[in-house]
């Protein structure tokens, strides 16, 4: 406990007449626990029991009681004392009722405990209203996420100064700009602690951590969605496997606002109704980019010659590992793509300086100065033990003291001098550490990574609005790709395809090995086929996994476990041939949805049904990605093992728009 104050009331409103309230005395703690901070309001004449925990409804004249299920109360039984942990448990099994208000006292149960107590973690705390009462005390208001207000606390002996200061230790209040009265939560700190609990463990070691401590354990307020996996993990009775649809989606609807999958349609967006894909094409790949292959379609200056040529042979193999130091810096923007050898010696110069001079701002505040700035401080914490984790089985990060982590620690430091705003969220580490292993290089590792970010940032904001749109597109995608599928996925509360998250937030890091994530990325980062390949990469996986799933009638619980086992299991060639294939069915639909053209970034003009005879009766070559994949999907090989040249620069040529 570091924060107790006897003598805070709460005015109940339910006096003799309208004039008059009835005070109930209680006493308010601020909690400290292994992984959370909870605030826990009780009278004085109470011993909690966590069924009665309240919440004042919005118009302060209900309240909303969590009440457990009666066979819930069977099976706790004496041996489950109330507790904390036990409140928490009791989310997968709680029902929502409103109790009316009533003339009479409201402050007590049937069996005589008080129905105003109340307890929330820190994590929930969106604001506090406080302000002065005529008559000489404080009180102040507490607004959790879900716009739900709690019941006002009067504090009577002393006020919440002290209160106040103790929670600005957990959380960062800052004044609103719009009601000086009113404090408002930053919650990044909480954010980037939610994300680090996504990725503790690549599998099934995530679900004992949900087990041991369900609340903490979650992905911002995914809680509910993750207590009923819980839930149903726990339960022994078949008949609780399973929740209505309708209520899944008020769980997810919760989660991230704005993400309604299947409940109702997108604004803007059509029903996609059965479509005839045609058959999938068969895909082949060819073999990396070579040195030589690169250094050809360089001219004297160091210009690429064929941007688009060179970008279709990574598109189709990826780079030999010599060559992807030098490449990756235009897949990731860092040195434009019409730049010449000089042109990009002297931008490297100009960033490098530029880079010093934000890492000495980071590198010169002193203690003293950072004991005055906690989110520099919780920036730092989250790095430390972050990089302290970050692939260390690779030698180019293992053991202790090593280089590659102190490099990897400054970068992701100078990055909050760069963007202060977003600073560190977990999973950042992920994104950076194949850039720095490439690189070995810190500056050139922060643009690239600088870049890279530009591309992911949506993903790691306050709002998620990156990840609502993503799930809400992959969603439409499946749906068309395989109706079937995706409506059994549905029948077991699966549409939402949420256990994709991970796959989305740090695209795809923790589902390859290292080697096959630099392939990966490198072959997304050229932006071909379409828009939102690596959607298409989603589906690929899902079509993959879709006998399995089926065949074995895998349930909610069973799709999450398979999906998560996945991880390290997945092979980058077959997965890329499958993807592309699926892309290249999709674009030779001459009745794409619309949606799903939006989406991949398909223009209507552009979709041919021909991909067997590999010309473009249009004309317009570079508008058909099928004819410009036949075209380099078999190189000519010379006996050296290397593509001719003069077959090389016929082909350059060919594809090059008039």
């Amino acid at each position: 406990v570091v924060y107790e104050q006897e003598g805070v009331f709460i005015h109940s409103s339910c006096g003799k007449n309208d004039d008059q309230d009835s005070l109930i005395a209680g006493i308010l703690r601020v909690i400290e626990k292994e992984n959370e901070v909870v605030v826990d309001w009780r009278p004085l004449d109470e011993t909690l029991d966590t069924s009665n925990i309240l919440c004042a409804g919005k118009d302060s004249s209900s309240v909303v009681e969590w009440t457990q299920t009666p066979k819930e109360k069977c099976s706790r039984g004496a041996d489950r004392p109330g507790s904390y942990e036990a409140e928490w448990d009791m989310v997968t099994t709680v029902s929502f009722k409103k109790k009316p208000h009533s003339n009479g006292d409201a402050t007590t149960h049937a069996n005589g405990e008080s129905k105003w107590s109340f307890l929330f973690s820190l994590t929930d705390l969106k604001s506090i209203k406080q302000n002065k009462e005529g008559m000489g005390w404080s009180y102040l208001v507490f607004c959790l996420k879900d716009d739900v207000k709690l019941p006002a606390l009067h504090f009577h002996h002393g006020d919440s100064k002290p209160l106040i200061k103790c929670l600005e230790k957990h959380v960062a209040l800052n004044e609103s700009p719009h009601d000086e009265r009113v404090l408002l939560v930053k919650t990044q700190k909480s954010l980037s602690q939610s994300f680090e609990n996504l990725f503790d463990e690549p599998s099934y070691g995530l679900l004992q951590k949900w087990k041991k401590d369900p609340y903490i354990v979650t992905m911002g307020k995914f809680s509910r969605v993750t207590n009923y996996i819980v839930g149903s993990l726990r339960s022994s009775d078949p008949s609780n496997q399973r929740r209505p649809p309708s209520e899944m989606a008020d769980f997810l609807n919760d989660t991230i606002p704005g993400l309604k999958i299947n409940q109702q349609e997108e604004p803007g967006f059509e029903v996609i109704t059965r479509i005839d894909l045609g058959k999938q094409p068969e895909v082949s790949r060819r073999e990396p980019v070579s040195a030589e292959e690169w250094a050809k379609n360089m001219d004297s200056e160091g210009r690429i010659l064929d941007v688009d040529y060179i970008k279709r042979l990574i598109f189709k193999g990826g780079l030999c590992h010599t060559l992807r130091k030098e490449a990756w810096k235009f897949l990731l923007g860092y040195f434009p793509w019409n730049s010449s050898k000089e042109e990009r010696a002297n931008l490297q110069k100009r960033k490098t300086d530029e880079y010093f001079r934000m890492k000495l701002q980071w590198k010169s505040v002193s203690e003293e100065q950072e004991k005055r700035n906690s989110r520099l401080r919780d920036y730092r914490s989250l790095i430390e033990k972050d990089v302290n984790r970050t692939d260390r089985t690779n030698k180019f990060y293992e053991g202790e003291d090593n280089p590659g982590l102190i490099l990897l620690h400054d970068i992701l430091m100078t990055y909050c001098m760069y963007d202060f705003d977003l600073g560190y969220v977990q999973g950042m580490s992920d994104l950076l550490s194949p850039v720095l292993y490439v690189m070995e290089n810190e500056v050139d590792a922060f643009w690239c990574f600088v870049s890279y970010m530009d591309q992911m940032h949506q993903n790691f904001e306050e709002q998620m609005q990156g990840m609502k749109t993503q799930l809400i597109q992959l969603s439409h995608l499946l749906r068309l790709l395989d109706s079937g599928f995706y409506s059994y996925l549905e029948s077991q509360d699966s549409g939402y395809l949420y256990f994709c998250f991970r796959w989305l937030l740090i695209r795809f890091k923790r589902e390859f090995s290292f080697q096959d994530i630099l392939r990966l990325w490198e072959v997304m980062w050229t932006e071909l086929p379409c828009q939102n390949f690596h959607l298409l990469l989603c589906c690929a996986i899902l079509e993959s996994e879709k006998q399995q799933i089926m065949d074995k009638h895998y349930g909610f619980n069973e799709i999450l476990k398979h999906i998560n086992e996945l991880s390290m299991n997945i092979g980058v060639e077959n997965i890329l041939c499958k993807a592309e294939a699926i892309s290249m069915q999709m674009m030779n639909c001459k009745e794409l949805p619309q949606t799903v053209s939006e989406i991949l970034g398909i223009e209507n003009s552009s979709v041919t049904p021909d991909s067997d005879t590999g010309e473009d009766e249009s004309g317009a070559e570079l508008s058909c990605p099928t004819s410009l994949y036949q075209s380099i999907s078999t190189p000519v090989i010379a006996a050296n093992g290397t593509r001719d040249g003069a077959q090389q620069m016929a082909e350059t040529r060919s594809l090059t728009p008039a």
